[in-house]
């Protein structure tokens, strides 16, 4: 079968290699999965970087989460196979390949309101905004969202899933075609931080009392800004770095504004409370039943081309969800 595999770290451009390798065999306890999409997220390219804070050994198959069918059941396991599911691979044996195995206790059933290509994109991302949103910062109906790169592909799914709580959102982004994908999710009011003073637009279209909740993946200046336009007791969720710059929180200062940094490691819950991690999943699809989320998926790409797709995202170039899929989803 084919794997892409990194055999050393790099760019994912330069390093990301693709493979022949043998089909995997599932063991005890663990399930045959034949790869049906694989979305591609920003830490598949910390990943090959070595920069992520899990360093899976040489080679490894990145890919961390997944749309599959069920091939083959490993002695003890649950399942069925042909069934569709969602699953994270557990590395070295990502997802950007024809074939992988997983823990059967880990899988999850892909909704069936979404196609491959969507179900694949919504683990994640939307699991890391559910937990933020309303696990960590309690929103509420009726307060103001503030989301950081909202045309991309984590904001998106906060947006949604802002909307969806009743929020009032505004969308920061980059440039005119990220705007158009913000307004398209739901944003309220879109800010381009390239053209417009996103401290004095939030607060104008709050009248002055700032966002009760913002939602930064992004941090660097996106944190400092958002420390100038948070409302008092309002809660600031740090997703992660995707501007490369770790931000040093001024402690006095939130203290003073009497304001909430709160830190989200979603992957924590999977080995911490994963109990919550499958009442998400629930919460999730159900939302996706009625419309209220669907990931927004930019492009479909052949699995030849899953290296230019994790370079692409690593460089901010792309809007919405990059999935991979089998050639013949692609060419539709």
């Amino acid at each position: 079968m084919k794997a892409w595999r990194v055999h050393e770290n790099g760019e994912p451009r330069a390093v990301m290699r693709l493979d022949e390798v043998p089909d995997p065999t599932p063991g005890p306890g663990e399930l045959l999965l034949g790869v049906r999409a694989a979305n591609v997220n920003f830490p598949d390219a910390l990943l090959c970087r070595g920069q992520y804070q899990v360093r899976p050994p040489l080679p490894f198959t990145p890919g961390l989460e997944l749309c599959a069918e069920i091939l083959a059941l490993g002695d003890g396991a649950r399942g069925t196979v042909g069934a569709r599911v969602l699953a994270q691979p557990a590395l070295p044996a990502g997802g950007f390949a024809d074939r992988t195995v997983v823990d059967a206790r880990t899988v999850f059933p892909a909704p069936e309101s979404l196609d491959d290509a969507e179900a694949a994109a919504l683990h994640v991302g939307y699991q890391t905004g559910w937990f933020g949103l309303h696990r960590r910062a309690r929103i509420q109906p009726g307060e103001t969202l503030l989301v950081h790169a909202a045309g991309g592909a984590v904001g998106t799914a906060a947006v949604q899933l802002g909307k969806a709580a009743g929020a009032t959102v505004i969308g920061v982004v980059g440039g005119e075609e990220k705007a158009r994908i913000a307004r398209e999710v739901g944003c309220d009011v879109v800010v381009d931080r390239r053209t417009d003073d996103v401290i004095a637009a939030v607060k104008e279209a709050t009248g002055g009392r700032g966002a009760d909740v913002v939602y930064d993946p992004v941090g660097g200046t996106a944190y400092t800004q958002s420390t100038k336009c948070v409302a008092f007791e309002g809660r600031i969720v740090v997703v992660g770095f995707a501007s490369g710059t770790i931000p040093s929180a001024a402690l006095n200062h939130a203290l003073v504004k009497n304001y909430t940094i709160l830190g989200l490691h979603w992957g924590l819950y999977n080995t911490k409370d994963p109990e919550a991690v499958r009442t998400c999943h629930d919460e999730l699809t159900k939302l996706a039943a009625r419309g209220a989320v669907k990931p927004l998926v930019s492009e479909r790409v052949p699995l030849e081309g899953a290296a230019d797709a994790v370079q692409r995202v690593a460089d901010g170039t792309t809007t919405g969800r990059v999935v991979v899929v089998p050639a013949q989803e692609a060419a539709r």
